[in-house]
């Protein structure tokens, strides 16, 4: 089992940045890839950004150049850093890990982000 807590969320205006934080504990040995989805009201839950095992990243159009995920491996911690937020950044943003064991999936309970115009 592996627990993730996200903190750093709040309210910025357009333009301003945000740093997220996202806390593994457990048996983090099996966290394959970890990666930050977001969700905005009456919207689907979409994906931001993903770190791979082997630290490869990917991140969804609309935030490249402005979203950065990064990867403390020795405090099993995962990192969002957001540049130049948009109104439309507005959302829950979870943290997910994909598992190499049962459940094979575990998310964070999210943490608002708003941005104002």
């Amino acid at each position: 089992q592996v627990n993730l807590v996200e903190s750093g969320g709040g309210l910025v205006q357009a333009g301003g940045s945000l740093r997220l934080s996202c806390a593994a504990t457990g048996n983090t040995f099996s966290i394959r890839t970890i990666g930050w989805f977001r969700q905005a009201p009456g919207k689907e839950r979409e994906w931001v950004a993903i770190i791979e095992e082997s630290g490869t990243t990917h991140y969804k159009d609309s935030v490249k150049g402005r979203f950065t995920i990064s990867r403390d491996n020795t405090e099993d911690t995962v990192f969002l850093q957001m540049t130049s937020l948009k109104p439309e950044d507005t959302a829950v943003y979870y943290c997910k890990a994909d598992l190499n064991r049962h459940p094979f999936v575990s998310w964070g309970q999210g943490t608002q982000v708003t941005v104002s115009s």
